[in-house]
């Protein structure tokens, strides 16, 4: 999934909110907890979006899918959606995947 972070302040903002509502009122038992949660949806969008989105809630009620494991990472990249080489997720590093040159006789399925 790509996803574009057009409105920084907004993001971290609902992510403030969310946060205020889960930990309640500052100071409380969990205050080291929240104060370092605001921090980090202040300083990365990556972190406030991670806030807001449970992959559970994504594929819970997906038939035929559970979810074993999620995380999360992000990068800044430059990215056009018009742009053919964008969507070559295998050639990520510019060579070519070794078992496209193995000769796998091409009715072998190939999960990569």
């Amino acid at each position: 999934m790509v996803l574009e972070i057009t409105d920084p302040a907004a993001l971290s903002g609902t992510a403030l909110e969310s946060i205020a509502a889960e930990y309640g009122e500052p100071g409380g038992e969990s205050a080291e907890e929240r104060t370092h949660a605001e921090s980090a949806v202040r300083e990365d969008g990556a972190e406030a979006l991670a806030s807001l989105i449970d992959p559970f809630d994504l594929v819970g009620e997906v038939p035929g899918v559970e979810l074993a494991q999620a995380s999360w990472s992000s990068e800044t990249v430059d990215y056009d959606p018009e742009d053919p080489d964008a969507w070559d997720l295998d050639d990520e590093d510019g060579e070519e995947d070794e078992d496209d040159d193995a000769g796998s006789g091409g009715d072998v399925p190939h999960n990569g």
